[in-house]
């Protein structure tokens, strides 16, 4: 449990001068974990000792280590733990916080890049896509989705242990594309290194990051996160069209081949829904 809510848990079970100290570190974490034991003290108007015996009640070593914890929870951000009411975005900003994202992310993908990528994908035996987390995973699924009916055999994975499986079962033939709106996760870039010891092509979609820098291809995304907390990532919007200009290159390779499958699906669906001609192919 982080230092947090670790304070918040026990606040009521404090002693007075301790729970003195532990209302002001919520008030200000800045301030708490950059103060010093006696800008702490003069503060919440307590001892020396108060201090030392809140860090001990908050399973903290000493002082320093509380300090150092406040200063990691401090890092994911006070607009997580402010109390203060907020008030909802109307509804044409957060059409707009996503049309932003889309123009911050145009044109960074290069053309010459995005054309290898899909001639990898085209030409491979089997395509893997990764993805962990919420919105990763999601996108994973949708690129499995858009990818299958072009004719690419492909499946998408966000179980760690079944891509590290998968991975270890490619050979040169074979692609895998990895999602992640940091780069970062773990499991994606030992995956990836897997991948690339048995010879496959790694695509990234995901921004500049240690992922990014092992990728036999990197289509490169931005974030851009807002201080409103309560609205999901509109980076996976950018991370949705990047998917969706590698899958449109994948279609004009393939089109030979994919024209009469997109046929079919469409002919199957239209006789299920019994819905208008020119309905999507999938919903």
């Amino acid at each position: 449990m982080d230092i947090v809510s670790r304070i918040k848990e026990r606040l009521g079970h404090l002693r007075q001068s301790e729970q003195a100290v532990a209302q002001l570190i919520l008030a200000d974490l800045q301030f708490a974990a950059s103060a010093s034991i006696s800008d702490l003290a003069d503060k919440a108007n307590v001892s020396h000792a108060s201090i030392t015996r809140l860090a001990k009640a908050l399973g903290c070593s000493n002082v320093r280590d509380m300090k150092l914890q406040l200063a990691q929870s401090l890092a994911v951000g006070e607009r997580f733990i402010n109390e203060n009411t907020t008030q909802r975005e109307d509804i044409p900003a957060i059409y707009k916080a996503i049309h932003d994202i889309l123009d911050i992310n145009a044109g960074l993908i290069k053309q010459t890049d995005v054309e290898q990528a899909a001639q990898y994908i085209a030409n491979s035996r089997h395509s893997l896509i990764f993805g962990v987390g919420g919105g990763s995973s999601v996108v994973a699924q949708e690129c499995h989705n858009r990818l299958f009916r072009l004719d690419i055999l492909s499946n998408a994975y966000s179980d760690p242990v079944m891509m590290r499986m998968t991975a270890a079962s490619v050979d040169v033939s074979d692609v895998v594309v990895m999602l992640s709106l940091t780069g970062c996760a773990r499991d994606l870039i030992d995956t990836a290194r897997i991948a690339k010891e048995y010879g496959a092509k790694v695509i990234a979609i995901c921004p500049q990051s240690e992922l990014a820098d092992l990728a036999t291809i990197h289509l490169p995304i931005k974030t851009n996160e807002s201080d409103y907390i309560f609205t999901p990532s509109t980076a996976r919007y950018a991370m949705l069209a990047a998917v969706d200009v590698l899958a449109s290159e994948v279609a004009i390779l393939t089109q030979k081949k994919s024209r009469e499958k997109l046929r079919r699906i469409k002919h199957e669906l239209d006789q299920y829904r019994q819905g208008p001609d020119r309905a999507p192919i999938g919903d």
